[in-house]
């Protein structure tokens, strides 16, 4: 009897130690838990606070309007204007995507620029986007990177919005912010974005250069246009040059002077393969094709150059 009685109480000391256990275990873990809650809680915030990504409305361009502007149409109709285009691309491509880009840095980067202003490269600029866009197997980002006089929107009738500017001051915090699609289905663009009194400084920081790295190789098949200041007297353009692995240089006819065009050609770098382009052309030949230059190093082409 005496020991089935020792027997219960020592069950029943063995359960109140163990309850004693467990409650000193309880009380341990809960200051901890208390500490991570409210981390979890803020941490759980800020998803909620960042939310998904945000889809751009994509902008709609009035190809129509553009067409009627003198602008390469994207319909079956065949003008001169297309196949003018379609010979300076093919030239910018083989660049890019064929042997030669081997010997160039970001090939598939051709920055579009002029000597002096109103010569008219942003017309360059959107043209060749349209036309490139066209390409079955290619896609196109257009950036308005002439931040002192932006013009990209304003040729295809687009409104403002935060771009380029706004990426490198961090008010966007991903270059994905301010990358927007289009109707136009393989091109996107990036706007000049607000004017800053940095611009140049903010052009040539190390993040406009890993940008910019970005943009030529994360996509094996896209083209990148950046629309340039004009490079006479613009710091800005001489900073792009060094990221560019080809420039495409608008001069107008009767107005462009050979003196702007050797100085621009200085301004540029000596290892990117340089294209000129006549533009406001009177009186040209119908039978001519083209009007592009090419240079590289030390080799030009000129047979339809300027």
């Amino acid at each position: 009897m005496s020991s089935t009685i020792e027997k219960a109480l020592q069950r029943r000391r063995e359960a109140m130690a163990a309850e004693k256990a467990k409650q000193e275990n309880t009380s341990t873990s809960e200051p901890a838990a208390q500490a991570a809650e409210p981390a979890y809680r803020s941490a759980k915030q800020r998803v909620k606070a960042k939310g998904p990504a945000t889809q751009l409305e994509p902008f709609n361009i009035d190809l129509d309007r553009l067409e009627r502007n003198g602008h390469v149409s994207l319909s079956s109709a065949r003008k001169s204007i297309n196949e003018e285009y379609r010979e300076i691309k093919r030239k910018l491509l083989a660049n890019a995507f064929g042997p030669l880009s081997s010997t160039m840095k970001n090939s598939n980067i051709i920055m579009v620029t002029s000597g002096r202003p109103e010569e008219g490269k942003t017309f360059c600029a959107t043209n060749l986007a349209l036309s490139i866009a066209s390409e079955q197997d290619k896609t196109v980002l257009l950036v308005d990177a002439d931040v002192l006089k932006p013009n990209v929107l304003n040729t295809f009738g687009l409104e403002r919005r935060k771009g380029l500017m706004e990426y490198l001051t961090g008010e966007a915090d991903d270059i994905a912010e301010v990358l927007y699609p289009t109707n136009v289905d393989k091109l996107k663009i990036i706007p000049a974005g607000k004017t800053h009194h940095l611009s140049t400084e903010l052009l040539a920081s190390q993040k406009m250069h890993e940008t910019v790295d970005e943009f030529a190789n994360r996509y094996p098949d896209r083209i990148v246009i950046i629309d340039t200041p004009p490079l006479i007297g613009i710091t800005e353009s001489a900073i792009l040059a060094n990221f560019a692995g080809q420039a495409v240089v608008v001069t107008e006819e009767g107005r462009s002077k050979l003196t702007d065009i050797r100085l621009s050609v200085e301004r540029l770098n000596p290892d990117m393969a340089i294209g000129f382009v006549v533009n406001k052309v009177v009186n040209k030949d119908a039978n001519d094709p083209g009007y592009y230059g090419y240079y590289y190093g030390q080799e030009q082409d000129t047979a339809n150059g300027a």
